[in-house]
């Protein structure tokens, strides 16, 4: 494996630097007998496997009492995997801190909103903002790293294990004292603290720090916006210290070994922060089929899709130490199960969205505790069935072409604004029924994937300079550094496509006091915003999201009357859509065109839609949120004419293209993600890299969850 370098800054362009193309599975040696050992590292050996990763609920193997550790079980694990060919990724425990520490030490609990304390016996019960907690997660890091150091086998780390997903928030007395200090530090003065949340407003005013209490949900109303955004800064600051502690342990330890983290949930973590600048890469585990369940948007294909993008777009390239590989389940719900070369499929889908690396979770299920139900390569019967042959058959693809892949970065030409911390939270904080920048970006997400547009989220910060097309879904806060940064992309031929609400609040999560969407935006876009008001939802009940709660289904019903009533339409070029959310009416400065107009009611005549022409390039603001015929009519016609082709034409449904590139190196992975036979037309001319179907003339017929590769041609 490659020598270790320090990473390059963070950009959703970054690739990680390796000569690896990490491919295994996690492995729980603790949870069978030890005779089952030697014939699992075969196994994976066969399959092609180079890595697992182990260790990360064990802390009460390692130290199964205060002070005192024991490492044989995991030595003689990795040594027989080691004879293997298999090397470890280890893991800090700090998942789940062992029974002797909750007890002897009951106040690194967490605290729920009701004040319930947390109870040992699953995961994350431990509150990361907790000193005691730290100074035992640091214990425990440098028990390991030392042990480990020397160990050849072990060639890299895993912080944690899906830090903030199963809980973020706590509400124990040391987390409220925590955020006291983070807070007076962050802004020195009580005073300071008083104008940024607004305490003249209800009378939340604070005479010193030590007053300030935690924001319990309506206790009993609503709380200050600035309030709730402090405590999840602090809880982002709060994991990325308890992360950090442990990153300098190890690095201090053995500077070669990489470190990364896997993230589930991505609740409470600043991805462009010291989170992030700590790590030598991300790794991010892709359940598609749970997403699916959770949340229902586009089928689990476009859900993975979606997920590996955004998250790409916080720090580039990545490496999923957990690749759902079969059915999965906790006690309470269950998953589909991946249909034959469905597996295989979905791990390509990792990889062409930026993967340099894929471990498929696990390598076997668990006999008892909470995932029993959660299948891995092997069966419970110990015996490999289709999912170890689709393992080692992409195992075997990958290791050889694995020199093609890595250094690549995945193609964009259309960027959706994305990766920020305070915008994810500031929508948080205040919704008012509005859907939040996710939610509005999905939209265009959907629009691009089904299209075959090289479509994926990017930080206002990156270069720019690849995109044609930068979308920014709502973002409340603005700053005018980045101002100058799309002003710069429009100039150079690049076509920037605001939103309403963008730029409207400030740091503090107050109302700017300028016109919206504040001076510098206003000057580039050249509009103000003279007046905003709610529209429904296109497909919704009402014009409250709160209608529910009051008056049942009458309530209801005299609310979708009146939603219907006040229907606001939209204007463009010859086509007459229905806006749903907000409508903004726009005053407009000299040169700047109007593309879109309200059409009835008040706002009949007024601009809705705009552009202005900046350089060789254009700024468009939207003054309302994006629905799928906005997207249709507008949206799509602007990346046309923004140059934007699809990459490949006539794209059938439930087909999913994405290129790979780096110089000379364009690599074009083209999968089915159905269930049945799919004809594909002038597929452009290259090597085959894998094929599950030839190509004829340009055309292919791609088998039920069939994958492609090709190494295009240059240009």
């Amino acid at each position: 494996m490659k020598t270790r370098t320090s990473p390059a800054a963070i950009s959703v362009w970054r690739p990680i630097d390796t000569d690896t193309f990490l491919l295994g599975a996690p492995h729980y040696p603790e949870h069978v007998d030890e005779s089952y050992w030697a014939r699992d590292a075969e196994r994976m050996a066969a399959a092609g496997f180079n890595t697992v990763r182990m260790g990360e609920f064990a802390w009460h193997i390692f130290e199964p009492r205060q002070g005192q550790f024991d490492f044989e079980l995991f030595d003689r694990a990795i040594a027989v995997l080691g004879r293997r060919g298999v090397k470890t990724i280890m893991c800090t425990p700090t998942a789940t801190p062992p029974r002797w520490l909750t007890a002897h030490y009951p106040e690194v609990l967490r605290v729920d909103g009701n004040g319930r304390q947390a109870s040992h016996g699953s995961r994350q019960h431990a509150d990361t903002s907790s000193p005691v907690f730290r100074a035992h997660s640091r214990r425990i890091t440098g028990a390991m790293a030392k042990h480990y150091r020397h160990n050849p086998n072990v060639v890299g780390w895993q912080t944690d294990n899906e830090l903030n997903t199963t809980a973020s928030e706590s509400y124990s007395p040391a987390t409220r004292r925590e955020f006291q200090i983070y807070l007076q530090d962050r802004y020195n003065t009580i005073d300071a603290l008083n104008f940024a949340w607004g305490g003249d407003f209800w009378a939340t005013r604070y005479d010193n720090f030590d007053q300030i209490v935690l924001p319990f949900d309506h206790a009993p109303g609503f709380l200050s916006p600035g309030h709730v955004q402090d405590y999840h800064r602090f809880l982002a600051v709060a994991t990325a210290c308890f992360q950090h502690d442990q990153v300098e342990i190890l690095r201090a330890s053995n500077p070669a070994w990489f470190i990364f983290h896997n993230l589930g949930r991505l609740h409470d973590i600043d991805f462009r922060g010291q989170f992030s600048t700590d790590l030598d890469f991300a790794g991010y585990d892709i359940y598609p089929m749970l997403y699916d369940e959770m949340q229902r948007v586009g089928g689990h294909a476009e859900i993975q899709a979606l997920h590996l993008d955004i998250c790409r777009g916080f720090s580039g390239n990545f490496i999923v130490p957990e690749q759902q590989s079969g059915f999965g389940a906790q006690p309470t719900f269950s998953t589909m199960t991946p249909e034959p070369g469905e597996m295989r499929r979905m791990a390509y889908t990792s990889v062409a969205r930026g993967a340099d690396g894929v471990l498929f979770f696990r390598w076997r299920p668990a006999h008892f505790g909470a995932e029993i139900y959660w299948m891995g390569i092997v069966d419970h019967d110990d015996i490999p069935r289709r999912r170890y042959d689709e393992a080692k058959q992409f195992s075997g693809e990958i290791n050889a072409i694995k020199d093609k892949i890595l250094g690549t970065h995945v193609r964009m030409d259309v960027g959706i604004a994305g990766s920020d911390f305070d915008n994810q939270e500031a929508h948080r904080t205040y919704p008012i029924g509005l859907p939040s920048p996710h939610d509005d970006a999905i939209i265009l997400h959907r629009h691009c994937y089904r299209a075959g547009i090289a479509c994926g989220y990017i930080h206002p910060e990156d270069d720019l300079s690849p995109l044609k097309v930068l979308y920014v879904p709502h973002w409340l806060m603005w700053k005018d550094d980045w101002t100058a940064r799309i002003e710069k992309f429009a100039s150079n031929g690049g076509t920037v496509i605001l939103s309403a609400r963008t730029g409207s609040r400030d740091e503090n999560n107050h109302i700017i006091r300028d016109p919206a969407p504040g001076p510098s935006l206003s000057a580039l876009a050249g509009i103000t915003v003279e007046e905003f008001g709610r529209l429904a939802p296109i497909d919704g009940d009402g014009l409250f999201a709160l209608a529910g709660r009051y008056g049942g289904g009458a309530a209801r019903k005299m609310f979708a009357a009146e939603s219907a009533r006040r229907r606001y339409l939209l204007k463009i070029g010859n086509h007459e859509i229905a806006a749903a959310h907000m409508y903004e009416l726009l005053d407009l400065a000299a040169g700047t065109e109007i593309l879109g107009a309200w059409s009835n009611r008040f706002a009949a005549g007024r601009a809705a839609v705009t552009s202005r022409r900046v350089g060789k390039g254009s700024i468009v603001y939207v003054g309302t949120y994006l629905t799928e015929n906005l997207v249709g009519v507008l949206i799509a016609d602007l990346i046309a004419q923004a140059g934007v082709e699809p990459l490949l034409p006539n794209l059938p449904e439930g087909v999913e293209v994405t290129l790979r590139q780096s110089g000379d190196t364009r690599l074009l992975f083209i999968l089915n993600t159905k269930d049945e036979p799919v004809r594909l037309e002038r597929v452009p001319a290259g090597a085959l890299l894998v094929a599950d179907a030839p190509v004829d003339d340009g055309a292919l017929v791609l088998p039920a969850y069939g994958c492609v590769i090709v190494e295009l041609h240059s240009v």
